[in-house]
């Protein structure tokens, strides 16, 4: 069997020109600073001091040139390790941080587990590599113990159900190719999939598309070597055995039951998110926002009234005028297609975020009675938050 370095040796995911940096940046969750202020610092952290930063298997470097490019834009100083066993993989990411004249970055190829031996860090990305480990419980572990006091991590793990029939072909080409070249098993395994009847799980799987993308989307996707999908209760008690607990997995709304059915009113939260992975169906991921088990942090909220949200639409008022005419909005995700239902009363409420006042301000604008202003900035906010579209912080400001 091909070991995991090898692979990314041959062929280092997800596959990246550093020519493309002059084109675009390539941003998403987690890692981006807005949510890690939100979920992480309570919507207050003083972006003026440093940010420790470990990006553990850092790839091709999408987390690494997000995190340092939006870090670099804003005028925030950062310490940046970057940590993979792939050379190959290293070489992919140290180009595209010389393209953009990115600073403040070390490089290292090694394991993830030697982590400790580098931080601590006040913030650990780890998304697309825990899975593969032999032992994720102690990747996980030795992340817990890189991460500073009062930090945290954002990670991604595969998930089982979005992913059908990945396995199935993952342990029949392994079987079938044992012993092969990467190459030869590239172009082996690219022929049986190509000739697959159209009601196979994997054929009939719309959730992927890695492998019609790049040839190290193919590998990645149906030839790896070491790949442990996490349902919902494998996360939570890996995360319990191994010093974590989730601040949020992202979007909350996913995972919220009372969004899909009736949640009966004694069920647990562990049991509702899994009960809501199994009816949604489509998740092909779990990715979110860790914290020290130890350590009782409160996610921001709109109780305090020095916050200033944050929405990655420039302009609030065009979708207030919607919720104020009484109509939804829709929202396309990968993994469902919401239709967010907001009061109208809280349209004005939405048309004055404009990403510098604080609610503070907010309220001042509007005219609002604050007892009237705090009941329906709780409605807007539990909307918003859910699909991700709103979150707390001064970062850039």
């Amino acid at each position: 069997m091909v070991s995991v370095k090898e692979q990314y040796e041959s062929y280092p995911y997800p596959e990246r020109d550093p020519a493309d940096e002059k084109k675009r940046l390539i941003t998403g969750s987690p890692s981006h600073p807005l949510e890690m202020d939100h979920y992480l610092f309570q919507g207050q952290r003083d972006w003026s001091q440093t940010l420790r930063v470990l990006v553990a298997g850092g790839g091709t470097g999408d987390a690494l040139i997000q995190i340092a490019q939006m870090m670099t834009s804003a005028g925030a100083p950062y310490e940046i390790t970057y940590l993979d066993l792939s050379k190959a993989s290293r070489a992919i990411a140290e180009a595209r941080a010389k393209a953009r004249g990115l600073t403040g970055i070390t490089f290292l190829t090694g394991s993830l587990l030697d982590a400790p031996d580098h931080g601590p860090f006040d913030y650990i990305d780890c998304c697309g590599v825990l899975h593969h480990l032999p032992d994720p419980d102690a990747g996980f572990a030795a992340l817990r113990a890189a991460v500073a006091p009062g930090g945290g991590m954002g990670f991604m793990v595969y998930a089982p159900y979005g992913r059908s029939g990945i396995y199935a072909l993952q342990e029949a080409f392994g079987t079938l190719f044992d012993g092969m070249a990467p190459q030869a098993r590239l172009a082996k395994a690219k022929k049986l999939v190509g000739n697959l009847h159209k009601g196979h799980p994997f054929a009939a799987n719309g959730n992927v598309t890695d492998h019609k993308q790049s040839d190290a989307g193919f590998y990645d996707l149906l030839l790896h070597g070491q790949d442990t999908p996490f349902d919902i209760p494998r996360l939570l008690s890996t995360l319990e055995r191994t010093g974590w607990k989730t601040q949020s997995l992202l979007p909350p709304g996913l995972y919220d039951l009372a969004r899909i059915t009736d949640r009966p009113k004694d069920m647990d939260d562990a049991t509702a998110m899994a009960l809501a992975e199994k009816l949604r169906g489509t998740m092909k991921k779990h990715l979110g926002y860790l914290v020290p088990a130890d350590e009782d942090r409160p996610i921001a909220r709109g109780s305090r009234q020095s916050l200033i949200p944050r929405s990655p639409t420039s302009d609030m008022r065009k979708p207030a005028q919607a919720v104020a005419q009484g109509r939804p909005l829709p929202i396309t995700l990968k993994e469902a297609d919401v239709q967010m239902r907001i009061p109208r009363d809280c349209a004005p409420l939405m048309a004055a975020i404009n990403n510098r006042r604080s609610l503070a301000e907010i309220r001042e604008v509007t005219k609002m009675d604050p007892l009237r202003f705090a009941d329906l900035w709780g409605r807007l906010e539990r909307e918003l938050t859910a699909w991700g579209l709103l979150h707390y912080s001064r970062f850039g400001l």
